[in-house]
């Protein structure tokens, strides 16, 4: 199983080795509107054999029906596509996103939809589950099928974040095989304690193990399993000073 961590962008494959995630490293996301500029160790990346996966800034939401939110957004999918396919990426995680009270969530889906039908990539663009939002495109299994409807025939893929799931209320022991029945994929599983409740709707990561989390770090584990048998790397998303212990429990 390959298993990494997220990691700072400013030397991501050492900051991996230091925490022991040898295969597989996300790099950091920013907030930022802003063009992504030629990372400083592409060569260094290119040429290693981490498989390295990038996160798209949080502020992009391609689903919002608000042109000046929307028309960017798109963009910077674009933008963040063609450096994640500079460096060699496996692939670029996009948040699904949401569209306002009142709004319709099927002009979101099919705003989603507009994206591959007018722009190809180079990378896959991994859509992964969030947390909250009445009006989200991936927070209810329920609405992760009415857009894999739409945008599955492009060949999106799908990260699952273990705590975002635990925050909308999904049944972590079987997460794998409902995410599948939608997907028939996971191409990344951002594997992440809580430190709330489940159906919290409330996106805090814990470390693994350690004592803050909320769920059994046996069944996280359970959850890497299966997803790793589904063919998905594993990236802890947790607390910095934990990552090497939560690796380590993973790897036991």
């Amino acid at each position: 199983m390959q298993i990494g961590a997220h990691v700072g962008d400013d030397d991501p494959l050492s900051a991996a080795a230091d925490v022991g995630a040898t295969r597989s490293s996300s790099s950091c996301p920013t907030r930022s509107w802003k063009k992504p500029q030629p990372h400083p160790r592409g060569d260094d990346l290119l040429a290693s054999d981490v498989a390295v996966f990038i996160h798209s800034p949080y502020v992009l939401n391609v689903a919002s029906l608000n042109n000046r939110i929307r028309i960017p957004s798109r963009k910077g999918v674009t933008q963040h596509a063609e450096a994640a396919a500079a460096i060699g990426a496996r692939g670029l995680v996009v948040h699904g996103g949401h569209v306002r009270k009142g709004e319709d969530p099927a002009e979101g889906v099919a705003n989603w939809r507009k994206l591959f039908e007018r722009t190809s990539f180079d990378v896959p663009i991994l859509i992964e589950n969030t947390a909250g939002g009445d009006a989200a495109m991936a927070r209810d299994l329920d609405m992760l099928a009415r857009l894999w409807d739409a945008v599955g025939e492009f060949g999106a893929g799908f990260c699952l974040d273990t705590c975002h799931a635990h925050a909308a209320g999904w049944d972590l022991e079987t997460v794998v095989d409902d995410v599948l029945a939608i997907t028939g994929r996971i191409d990344l599983l951002h594997l992440n304690n809580s430190r709330d409740a489940a159906g919290s709707q409330r996106d805090r990561h814990a470390n693994v193990v350690g004592g803050e989390g909320t769920i059994d770090p046996d069944v996280l584990r359970a959850v890497a399993v299966a997803a790793g048998e589904a063919g998905a790397p594993v990236v802890v998303e947790t607390p910095a000073e934990g990552q090497r212990a939560d690796i380590a429990h993973l790897r036991g």
